[in-house]
């Protein structure tokens, strides 16, 4: 798969990369940012998938609540045409299917776009691949998952503020731009962060998020590697400890 990330400078503001040519902007631009419910608002409505490889401390609830973070989130009510998580059984029955194999370090990809947690995943890690399923197959939006935390559709930085806000990493959203001095610098051992004035993307146990591979399989989840020709404006980072 093959995308070009492009970015602009408009006048008095930050723009992110158009969603032209397959890739999509980051709204760094977005004023006032709401900050994530607090803990209490994430607890409603919980539909975040279970693990299936992964053992992780067992669901997500209990894996993000031992490390302090929300007990689950959930993308809202949708209606329309708006992708619905896939249920736990369903994902059970598509990985007996497809022959993938669980693996200590690596998350499997499903033929559906899901990812399944590596087994040997700390449960941070857990609950970033669970909230990432909630919301792969979700529509880009511009600006999306800034002007509210639940969201009908996110944009690179809002998925990325979504799913570690999920795990209790982040505790409000935060643009591509910001992302570029968070945590610590150079790549982690479970996850990678790529960010730069348009754009992020990152990686969760071998797998890409990123709403470019949203363009291009409909899903966030990918297997792309980070071959863009850009490569060298973007800053890695990753969470402390992981």
């Amino acid at each position: 798969m093959k995308a070009i990330v492009t970015c602009a400078v408009a006048a008095g503001l930050i723009a992110g990369c158009g969603q032209q040519q397959g890739s999509n902007p980051d709204p760094s631009t977005v004023q006032q940012r709401t900050a994530p419910p607090s803990t209490p608002a994430l607890h409603a409505h919980p539909q975040v998938i279970e693990p299936v490889a992964g053992n992780g401390g067992g669901s997500t609830s209990q894996g993000a609540a031992s490390s302090g973070g929300p007990a689950g989130v959930s993308v809202g009510p949708q209606s329309g045409q708006l992708a619905q998580p896939v249920s736990d059984a369903e994902i059970r029955r598509e990985l007996a299917a497809s022959g993938l194999n669980a693996n200590a370090t690596h998350a499997a990809l499903t033929k559906d776009g899901l990812a399944v947690t590596p087994v040997d995943a700390p449960a941070e890690v857990q609950a970033i691949i669970n909230a990432g399923n909630e919301i792969a197959h979700l529509p880009y939006v511009w600006g999306g998952g800034h002007g509210r935390y639940i969201d009908t559709g996110y944009d690179c930085s809002g998925s990325i503020s979504f799913v570690f806000g999920a795990a209790g990493i982040l505790s409000t959203t935060m643009t591509s731009g910001e992302l570029m001095s968070w945590g610590k610098p150079g790549p982690g051992k479970w996850i990678t962060v790529f960010a730069n004035n348009g754009h992020t993307f990152m990686y969760v146990a071998g797998l890409r998020f990123d709403t470019v591979a949203l363009a291009q399989t409909g899903s966030r989840w990918s297997n792309r590697p980070a071959n863009e020709p850009d490569l060298s404006t973007f800053v890695v980072r990753h969470p402390a400890g992981l």
